[in-house]
Order: structure tokens, then C-alpha cells, then sequence
């Protein structure tokens, strides 16, 4: 089998998973990361030891952290970068791509500064590439072990699909379709904020009737919000809503997860943003969620009470006790016509 070379951006969990998936599957991974010595340890010892420690990668995956290099000649490039790094790189990468280069984000945020999501910032800096996201329910330390789950590519080029659907899936791997971009992205950037919640719901000892209540009126609220932006409602009860949403909001694998956990345990935010190494991308979407929201007039009660907790110092049981004698609104918004 011919060797398609796909380009990784990021050498983070999902990147280094995303690389070597390509590379199980027959192909040439180029991870581009910006730290040299990490680059080399990778290529030598097959293992990413800061963020997968103990998941050996495949010798198709390469590391290396000239820009130019991995991305020139691939036919793909996965963009898996943390939303503060997103803008530069990808406007550093556009110098060096070719017009038939397919481009697909997977980083599940907002551009800080504004509402913009990935696939926007990246069709902004690329000037017309054929661009993608890829979302759905994807702890990288699950699919290191090969258990099996599925994932969402989403774009209006069909071409794009169909490509991605055939370098990426495989026994363990699976890849489903959809042209509605905008709600798919919207999926995995806003569930980050439920995540938050869910771990904090955790952390105090609630129950199960407690956590599935606020599960289930997350994908109400994101799903209330996305529509009022443009999305498909229908995309939320698939993998990249309630999938990936049910994922993140019952695993400790997730970093917003710990981040809510630790926050019901007495931490501050600071202390555990600087245990994490990283920030966890829920934490920067609330800002932006609130303040659109509140531009549109879009009833989040979820989004505002855990907001008044992180930056108003508001005590979790009150923000709860505010949750609970809340407007009581439909169950279900959206109902299809019979």
C-alpha cells in the first residue's frame, strides 16, 4: 500500500493519538511539536513521554518541530492544538500549503479574544482550503488502549469527508460523517463547560439522579445555545452532542472533569490549572459562552452559575440552590413535526 503522508500539529494526548493511528493504519505521521527535545526522545524511544506515558507509538510516527517540514507534501493536516496556540501556527502553516491540502480541526474551544470557532480561524488564516473538524467522544488514553469508540468528521466538502473517513478508521477507530460543521464544533467546544460541572457534582457526593439531571439539561443548554448560532439540533444527539457530552462528564480521563473534581475538594483554580501543566479548555470557553449568551439573550443557567462560582466566588450550593428554583421550561425544545 502506498504511503499517505498526514501532518499532526500539536504533541499533546489527542495529537500524539491521532499520529499514531495514521500510523497504524500503513501510513506516514509527521508530528510537528515545538519542543526539540521532546521530538527527539519521541523518535527515539517510540513513546510520548510527557502526555502518553505508557503507550508505545507506532515507527510510522515521526516527530519533528520544523513546521514547514511536516506540513509541506501532506495530504492532510490535523490541526490538535490548545485553542491559545491555534491562530499563530495555523497562520505560520498557510505559508507553506498547496491548494489541494485538506485541513481538519480538532481542537474543541474557542479562539480567545472573541467568539470564533477553529474551522473559522482556520478558513480565516487559509483563504479557502477545504477545511474539516473532527469531534465526538475521544479520551485519548481509551483509544491508546485500542478500545473502541467512534468519532464525527464533519465539513461541507465531500471530498474531505471521504478522505478522512478512509485514513483514519480502522478495528477500533470508527468514523461517521456529517455536513453540519458549525454544530459539530460547537458539540466539543461547549460540553467542556458541563465537564466542569459534572466533576464538581462528583466531587460533593451527589448522586446519580443529581449528575443525570445535569447531564441532560447540558445537552439542553448547549444544544439551546448552538441553534441560536446557526447549528442543527439534530447534531446533538449523536456522537459529537450527547457522545462525546456523557464521555467527558463521567471520566476522570478528562481534564475538565478533574478540573470541576478538584474544584468541589477545596482547590482554587489557579492551584489546579498549575497541577494540570495545562489549562483545560472549558475553563477559557465559559468566559466566551457567557458573555454571547448574554449578548443574544440565550438562558444558560448552568453556564451562569458555574461562572458566578469560578469568578464571582459564589459558594456551590448556592449556585445549585439558584439552579433549582430556575424558570421551569420544557423538557424538550426541539420536536420534530410529526
Amino acid at each position: 500500500m502506498n504511503k499517505t503522508q498526514v501532518a499532526i500539529l500539536g504533541g499533546g494526548s489527542f495529537g500524539t493519538t491521532l499520529a499514531n493511528i495514521v500510523a497504524e493504519n500503513g501510513h506516514q505521521a509527521r508530528l510537528w511539536l515545538r519542543d526539540e527535545a521532546q521530538a527527539q526522545a519521541i523518535n527515539a524511544n517510540h513513546v510520548n513521554q510527557r502526555y502518553m506515558p505508557d503507550y508505545p507509538l507506532h515507527e510510522n510516527l515521526v516527530a519533528n518541530t520544523d513546521l514547514r517540514a511536516v506540513v509541506e507534501g501532506a495530504e492532510l493536516v490535523l490541526v490538535s492544538l490548545p485553542s491559545s496556540a491555534f491562530v499563530s501556527v495555523v497562520t505560520e502553516m498557510a505559508g507553506y500549503l498547496s491548494a489541494d491540502q485538506l485541513l481538519v480541526s480538532t481542537t474543541k474551544g474557542v479562539v480567545p479574544g472573541g467568539f470564533e470557532l477553529m474551522s473559522q480561524a482556520l478558513q480565516r488564516a487559509t483563504n479557502g482550503q477545504p477545511v474539516g473538524v473532527l469531534s465526538g467522544p475521544n479520551l485519548a488514553k481509551e483509544i491508546g488502549k485500542h478500545m473502541p469508540t467512534a468519532t464525527v468528521i464533519a465539513s461541507d466538502n465531500d471530498e474531505l469527508r471521504t478522505r478522512v473517513q478512509a485514513l483514519l478508521a480502522n478495528d477500533y477507530f470508527r468514523v461517521y460523517a456529517s455536513s453540519d460543521m458549525f454544530g459539530v464544533e460547537l458539540g466539543g467546544a461547549l460540553k467542556n463547560i458541563y465537564a466542569i460541572i459534572s466533576g464538581l457534582a462528583a466531587a460533593l457526593g451527589m448522586g446519580e439522579n443529581t449528575r443525570s439531571m445535569l447531564i441532560t439539561r447540558s445537552l439542553a443548554e448547549m444544544s439551546r445555545f448552538a441553534v441560536q448560532m446557526g447549528a442543527n439540533p439534530m447534531t446533538f444527539i449523536g456522537l459529537a452532542g450527547v457522545g462525546d457530552l456523557v464521555a467527558t462528564c463521567m471520566s476522570p480521563l478528562s481534564r475538565n472533569y478533574r478540573v470541576g473534581y478538584a474544584l468541589g475538594k477545596g482547590g482554587t483554580l489557579e492551584t489546579i490549572v498549575a497541577e494540570l501543566g495545562e489549562v483545560a479548555e472549558g475553563v477559557n470557553t465559559l468566559k466566551l459562552v457567557k458573555q454571547k449568551a448574554d449578548e443574544m439573550g440565550i438562558y444558560m443557567p448552568l453556564v451562569n452559575g458555574l461562572y458566578q462560582v469560578l469568578f464571582n466566588n459564589l459558594s456551590v450550593a448556592d449556585a445549585l440552590a439558584m439552579l433549582m428554583k430556575s424558570d421551569q421550561s420544557s423538557d424538550v425544545e426541539f420536536i420534530l413535526p410529526n
